[in-house]
């Protein structure tokens, strides 16, 4: 595959991935705090039944990045890769439990108890894996942009 290819591919994984997530977040906040039950219960469903989109996008960007960055030791790459092992370890010990654990519980009708403190932790690592996918895109853009002034 070429470059441009992977470049492509890295692009528009990493930025479905954030438009998933920012959705997910934005769903999960009207919900928490402005959507009756019956809402609650079919935003909660929608997350659930989305979330394999989301995990394709990350593993694909994640693949992607790891070959476009190879071996490279140079300070923007070395900071993406950081932010990503951040978040994909947040999305992996809490995003993912906690989507599951509030969709199964709105999927039985309980959004009692743990599901408020529940949805409060997945609002706040959610807000962190955006910034972090924020940061990320940022910084590509900037390589990117970089690469063209150079090679003009």
């Amino acid at each position: 595959m070429s470059r441009s290819s992977l470049v492509m591919i890295h692009g528009a994984s990493g930025a479905t991935a954030l438009l998933v997530i920012a959705s997910f977040w934005s769903l999960a906040f009207v919900s928490e705090f402005f959507a009756a039950p019956d809402t609650v219960i079919l935003l909660r469903q929608i997350i659930l039944y989305a979330l394999p989109l989301l995990v394709l996008a990350l593993a694909s960007a994640g693949a992607s990045g790891a070959r476009l960055a190879g071996r490279s030791k140079a300070p923007q790459i070395v900071a993406k890769m950081a932010r990503m092992r951040v978040a994909a370890l947040n999305g992996l010990l809490v995003l993912i439990p906690s989507a599951v654990f509030l969709g199964l519980r709105a999927q039985a009708g309980d959004l009692s108890g743990a599901f408020g403190y529940v949805q409060l932790l997945e609002l706040c690592a959610g807000a962190l894996n955006i910034v972090l996918l924020g940061l990320n895109m940022r910084a590509g853009m900037a390589m990117k942009a970089r690469k063209r002034t150079r090679t003009a």
